[in-house]
């Protein structure tokens, strides 16, 4: 108790210096909570477009992005004639520009397709797509960014398109993506009897290895995998969950790096309190306890403050409008544990230095020191 009386009072005789390292530890655990659950939330929503009422994926193997996979449109019909199959739905993914939109997804879809089945119709009959080939429907956000309404006409790339309907989806992806019927995808995007992917729907969820062996057999050059395999192996996706984890920890090394300055200088200011301690029978392990505790304390009031405002931070960004649907606030138990525990090993080593030094100061001279 004495032990750690001691340790709360050498952070309160500092407190801007010991508040500016919880600060540093608070904002690091923040944008690394931040970022990576962005970024989850993100291969989320993107590995629900491919799973929309389907259990596997059926795509061009060894391609590193499903814009440039091609899968034949032979392929698709006999996959959907396999007894094991109850329905096979091919989708053709293609990125294209419009006015002031550098950027516009667009879905080549079946009318039978999930997708526009299960969507909620803002405007417009569902039973109505894809009777005409420049017939579209929109996703309520790219219906805002694209200022269009039902029956008008708006320009997609070098084309003029007939807006049909507009509806919304469960996911942010999609709200800002544009519709196509699947023969005119193909033919607007140049990629004629071929789509992306196909989603699989199997009338028993066990013969999901029977059909994987079955599509590799029959078609060497495509590939099937369920859709948490897909996640986990989909290079696209690692780089995005890497590149999440670098941000983060170097947040969290920036952090670390204003713990050890914090401890460095605490222990410089104390040098002949240090003695009078060690003079008073504390030993080396007391010592480095103290400085370690100290460390670990700041550690922890910056990383339960972190958690505070990175959770506080992604609620924000889902009440923004032009974010709605795009922004998963979802934080998991075991990602808050990981992003806490990195906290806390980055305060414990930010402090290694300092015990160190602390540990070698000798009493005699120490007694001395101006």
């Amino acid at each position: 108790m004495i032990f750690l009386k001691l340790i709360v009072t050498n952070l309160r005789r500092h407190r801007i210096r010991s508040f500016i390292s919880i600060a540093g530890i608070a904002f690091s655990v923040a944008a690394m909570l931040t970022v990576v659950t962005i970024l989850q939330g993100a291969i989320g929503m993107f590995s629900g477009i491919l799973s929309s009422d389907s259990e596997i994926i059926v795509f061009e193997r060894n391609v590193s992005d499903l814009f440039f996979s091609n899968v034949p449109t032979t392929a698709v019909e006999d996959i959907d004639g396999w007894p094991m199959v109850a329905h096979a739905d091919p989708v053709l993914f293609g990125v294209v520009s419009s006015a002031d939109h550098p950027i516009i997804t667009c879905f080549g879809l079946n009318a039978t397709d999930a997708r526009i089945r299960k969507a909620t119709w803002l405007q417009g009959d569902r039973t109505k797509f894809a009777q005409h080939a420049d017939d579209v429907v929109l996703g309520v956000r790219a219906a805002e960014f694209l200022s269009a309404a039902l029956d008008s006409h708006v320009q997609i790339g070098h084309a003029a398109f007939h807006v049909i309907g507009i509806l919304k989806t469960a996911n942010g992806f999609e709200d800002g993506g544009v519709f196509m019927p699947l023969g005119s995808a193909q033919s607007f995007f140049h990629k004629e009897g071929s789509s992306s992917v196909i989603t699989i729907k199997l009338h028993n969820k066990e013969d999901a290895a029977i059909f994987k062996n079955s599509v590799k057999a029959k078609y060497p050059d495509l590939i099937a995998l369920e859709d948490a395999e897909f996640t986990r192996s989909y290079s696209q996706f690692k780089i995005l969950k890497a590149t999440a984890w670098a941000v983060g920890g170097c947040g969290l090394l920036l952090g670390g790096l204003g713990v050890a300055n914090t401890m460095i200088m605490s222990v410089f200011t104390r040098i002949r309190e240090i003695a009078i301690l060690r003079v008073n029978g504390f030993s080396n392990l007391q010592i480095a306890g103290m400085i370690f505790g100290e460390s670990a304390l700041v550690s922890v009031f910056g990383a339960l403050a972190g958690v505070s405002i990175g959770t506080c931070f992604l609620y924000g960004l889902k009440l923004i409008p032009a974010l709605h649907g795009y922004i998963d606030v979802a934080i998991e138990p075991g990602l808050m544990l990981i992003v806490i525990l990195l906290a806390l090993l980055t305060g414990v080593a930010g402090a290694l230095y300092p015990a160190i030094y602390a540990m070698r100061i000798r009493a005699v001279e120490a007694l001395r020191f101006e």
